[in-house]
């Protein structure tokens, strides 16, 4: 059985070649005769790989179908893919990045200890030439994916928005992708509560923790979630505006680490978003140019009162024209 298993691996790295196999060459290629080719081309059917056959000449070619069947690639591939997959989850594209974690966590649990290597070498000497500040790296990233599948707890150092570093230790649940950044759901073990890490402010340490039970997730939403997290709850002020503008429209100009934007109806939406500053709250919403009602909290909508007042008196004088 080894040497048939090891045979029809062969025999599909060959069909994988984009070109026409006769019977003849397969076998001369496998050192087994036609019929034995052409029950392992049987076999391979049967495990879901579409082999099509050409008329006239017996030959063979791997074809597409329905579902994705198991591939088989060479150490040059792999490292290409690894590092394509690492690419991809850093990268600007909506949509592809959490995808591009799960398969490169994937590939990277299979890899040989010597294509590790190559991967990790390439990537070292990778310097990205935008937003190098807030650059991920995709190791941190698929050995992050990895924890929450195998449900492990995590330690590692983390640095705080104010430079502050400590010691924590947490179980992961889901990593979320703002576009520009990596955030980190989890449970923070030292803390007894659900927190939100910026993953390119987190150095993890090897190994990692025990595993533990998963609980169940903060919010059934973990976008907003995560979105509240970070555009506002850990501010001094905490804005809620009707803006008169549909939300898709809004959402395009208050990225999620910036402000929650949800849809009111009417062609309007509400605009949660945080800030230390009052004056930088009433200026974020007036600059959308579009009609806005504050809400909350009180002293925001006093603020704007006298803001509003003084600009008017500001122009008291001018002339118009």
């Amino acid at each position: 059985m080894p040497e048939t298993s090891a045979r029809l691996l062969r025999l599909l790295s060959l069909l994988q070649t984009p070109r026409d196999w006769s019977g003849a060459e397969l076998a001369e290629r496998l050192g087994v005769s036609p019929r034995t080719v052409r029950r392992d081309v049987d076999r391979l059917r049967e495990l879901g790989y579409v082999v099509d056959a050409t008329p006239g000449t017996a030959g063979y070619r791997l074809g597409a179908g329905a579902g994705l069947p198991p591939l088989l690639l060479d150490d040059e591939e792999a490292v290409a893919v690894a590092i394509g997959l690492g690419t991809a989850a850093v990268s600007g594209v909506t949509g592809i990045q959490e995808t591009s974690v799960r398969a490169l966590a994937k590939l990277e649990q299979v890899l040989p200890a010597r294509l590790r290597h190559r991967v990790g070498d390439l990537r070292s000497v990778t310097v990205p030439l935008a937003g190098a500040a807030e650059a991920v790296d995709p190791a941190a990233l698929t050995a992050i994916a990895a924890a929450v599948r195998r449900r492990e707890s995590l330690r590692f150092d983390y640095r705080s928005y104010d430079g502050v570093g400590d010691r924590r230790t947490a179980e992961p649940y889901r990593l979320v992708n703002s576009g520009r950044r990596w955030y980190l759901v989890a449970w923070d073990t030292g803390r007894a509560d659900w927190r939100t890490f910026r993953v390119d402010r987190l150095r993890l340490h090897i190994p990692n923790g025990p595993r533990f039970t998963p609980r169940e997730p903060p919010a059934a939403d973990l976008v907003r979630y995560v979105s509240e997290r970070i555009s506002v709850d850990p501010y001094r002020y905490q804005g809620r505006f009707t803006v008169r503008a549909p939300a898709d429209v809004v959402a395009a100009r208050m990225p999620p680490t910036m402000a929650v934007v949800e849809p009111a109806g009417d062609g309007s939406c509400v605009l949660s978003a945080g800030s230390h500053s009052l004056d930088e709250l009433a200026m974020w919403v007036a600059q959308l140019g579009v009609p806005f009602e504050v809400h909350e909290p009180p002293e925001l909508v006093r603020h704007v009162r006298a803001l509003a007042a003084r600009l008017l008196e500001a122009t008291a004088d001018a002339d118009p024209a």
